[in-house]
């Protein structure tokens, strides 16, 4: 296995050059030069595709042999090495396009399906949150740590409007509405690799949404594990990865799931 610990060093650095690159574009970036993916408000722009080139040349290097699972589909998708990288080079494409300056770029490695390595570089405020398998979660080198909150009435919570699935709106805007009475309030940032950072180091005491992808929460629900937290599934299983339902939390995860689950399930 290769030295995560050397590794790492090494994807803070690329995180912090193509963050460099990303945020010169932000500063520029010209409308026009929007595209649409699979509809009206799924956007891409030329500033993550260069990213994503740039993050996989440099990591095919740090790891010859290795395969990519990408957001926009730069690198060939290669699922059965035994080392993974999962990618997304602008999570919150969206915010960038707008100039909201919550955006990041999303590093995880798996190395035989699991995940051992995940970086979440916040472009904007220069803070990358990091974490390897076995080792404490950082940011910037400070050891971070999921909230202790253990009672929805005290929590701030995040999460996330899918473009998809829109079969599920109505249940799910049950759960919003319901943990807006509980909570102290819910925070739509734009960027699910912010929200999970954000959980990691505290400063959200959880988060859920459905209709994700792995390149989304590859990394950050890495980083909330690494720094005490639990991630599941809306069941509290653990296919969270590809199953496009994720909770993500420090001590009031429990509590939210029940919420959750009582609801997501209650027509099944």
């Amino acid at each position: 296995m290769v030295s995560l610990a050397n590794l790492k060093k090494d994807v803070i650095q690329l995180c912090r050059e193509v963050g460099g690159f990303i945020r010169k574009e932000a500063a520029e970036f010209d409308r026009s030069k929007i595209e649409f993916k699979e509809g009206f408000n799924n956007l891409v722009s030329y500033v993550d595709k260069e990213a994503e080139i740039r993050l996989v040349q440099a990591l095919k290097k740090f790891i010859p042999d290795s395969g990519f699972i990408t957001e926009e589909g730069t690198a060939e998708a290669i699922k059965d090495q035994e080392y993974i990288w999962i990618i997304d080079p602008l999570d919150g494409t969206t915010n960038f396009m707008h100039g909201l300056p919550v955006f990041a770029i999303s590093i995880a490695l798996a190395y035989k399906n699991k995940v051992v390595l995940g970086a979440v570089y916040d472009v904007a405020n220069d803070d990358c949150y990091y974490a390897i398998e076995n080792e404490p979660a950082y940011c910037n080198d400070k050891p971070i740590r999921v909230s202790s909150v253990n009672t929805l009435q005290e929590s701030l919570l995040a999460t996330g409007f899918p473009y998809y699935h829109l079969n599920k709106r109505e249940v799910y805007l049950d759960i919003i509405k319901l943990f807006l009475e509980k909570t102290h309030g819910i925070r739509r940032l734009g960027s699910a690799a912010m929200d999970l950072a954000y959980v990691a180091s505290g400063k959200m005491d959880g988060f859920f949404e459905y209709n994700l992808n792995a390149w989304d929460v590859a990394a950050g629900a890495f980083i909330v594990q690494q720094a005490g937290g639990k991630v599941t599934d809306f069941s509290g299983g653990d296919n969270f990865l590809y199953g496009g339902e994720l909770v993500a939390a420090g001590a009031v995860h429990n509590e939210m799931l029940r919420v959750i689950h009582k609801l997501w399930f209650k027509q099944g």
